[in-house]
């Protein structure tokens, strides 16, 4: 029993059945978690992975695992995607996506502002090995074309990026980056594939932190990259294999029990989202909101055009953010005042502008007053959760006040 073809089927069913059939042994209809690090053969396989292929048995957990591998089926069948590689967290995805196809003498475009992590990856690790590296504001399309050069190999977009939720035209962006022969890259970790699925509209790899929303509890961490067999099979054999910043089989069967409610999740997430942006806006102790669902975000009707749901992160500035930081810390109640995001409870943190401009960011002159502009001293980024909306509204609203 598996599905016959996935190209007729809604996403809510595909969450829940695509890359998964019952256990052959047992008849479980749930999937099998499968931990061993190696497997008995009956055939000669070759001891090196370079030479296995899609037709090779399972021989080694960091080379490939069954449970991981129903994860990177469901997952591309979500995406779209030929294939999908899973990894042991986001990172781990980014780094083996930079890394796999960048070279000494290459050169990246990447988002100005995006999860710091990625950020200081590509300032400090990818220059150091001698790749040029030009972060640009992806939000305005005249930036990425202004910053293309003869050896541009790359460009890098997260949208909704992080903290500022900026939105980026994934298909004028892979316009501007093919007519140079060089590769769309799209972490699309806030967006997930419920909302945008970037391949379809013409980037060539799409990154996820599993962690975040696709997982969705907050107890398992793992990466993802979905795109053409031609780009990933290139990926699994050096990033994978050689990395090894594999994906531990649990953590895999956790993602995977996760993604069964991930339709409903968003639904949740979106609808949640939206009640608490809109009493934000109208809080006299909110200076801006920043909600890519609410008509006020700079790049709403981009937004509207290339997403289905509009996730469940916020970013709001108010005057004292420190001291209200403070406040949450020893009064929320229901939200979680902790890093992360996507899980099935709310979580808010303070993300103070001169922390990430000095250790990520790093912006200057006209792109730092921009910044300035939108995140003032700080925003605090709200991860909205699946709890009542009332109940959350409540909790912000009395440490506001």
């Amino acid at each position: 029993m598996t599905l016959k073809s996935t190209s007729d089927k809604g996403l809510q069913t595909l969450s829940i059945h695509a890359g998964e059939t019952p256990d052959s042994a047992s008849g479980a209809s749930a999937p099998s978690l499968v931990m061993s690090s190696t497997f008995v053969v009956d055939e000669e396989v070759s001891f090196s992975a370079n030479n296995l292929t899609s037709d090779s048995p399972f021989v080694y957990t960091r080379w490939d695992n069954p449970t991981t591998q129903q994860l990177e089926q469901k997952l591309a069948i979500l995406e779209q995607a030929e294939a999908c590689i899973a990894f042991a967290s986001g990172m781990a995805a980014s780094a083996a996506v930079l890394l796999s196809h960048l070279s000494q003498g290459d050169h990246l475009v990447i988002s100005n502002t995006n999860y710091p992590g990625t950020a200081e990856f590509a300032r400090d690790t990818l220059t150091r090995l001698g790749i040029e590296v030009t972060p640009v504001d992806t939000s305005e399309l005249s930036n990425i074309e202004n910053a293309m050069r003869d050896n541009t190999r790359m460009v890098w977009l997260e949208t909704p990026s992080n903290p500022l939720l900026r939105i980026s035209d994934i298909g004028g962006a892979a316009a501007i980056a093919h007519a140079q022969n060089a590769l769309l890259a799209v972490d699309s970790t806030f967006a997930s594939p419920i909302a945008t699925r970037p391949l379809a509209l013409g980037a060539d790899l799409v990154v996820h932190s599993l962690t975040k929303y696709i997982g969705g509890h907050g107890d398992a961490m793992g990466g993802s990259v979905c795109g053409s067999q031609a780009l990933l099979g290139a990926l699994r054999g050096e990033a994978l294999v050689h990395y090894g910043g594999v994906i531990s089989p649990f953590n895999a069967w956790l993602i995977m029990r996760g993604m069964a409610t991930l339709p409903l999740r968003m639904r949740c997430h979106q609808e949640n989202a939206l009640a608490l942006a809109r009493f934000l806006e109208d809080h006299d102790k909110v200076e801006k909101v920043l909600y890519p669902g609410l008509e006020s975000h700079p790049q709403h009707a981009l937004a509207r055009s290339q997403m289905d749901n509009f996730s469940g992160m916020i970013s709001f500035r108010t005057a004292d953010p420190k001291q209200l930081a403070a406040r949450m810390m020893q009064q929320l109640e229901v939200i979680h005042y902790a890093v992360s995001l996507g899980h099935h409870r709310s979580l808010v943190y303070l993300m103070q502008t001169d922390d990430l401009i000095d250790s990520s960011y790093r912006l200057e002159g006209a792109e730092l007053d921009k910044y300035r502009d939108a995140a003032g001293v700080g925003v605090f980024r709200l991860s909205v959760g699946l709890e009542n909306s009332e109940d959350l509204i409540t909790d912000l609203g009395r440490v506001l006040d």
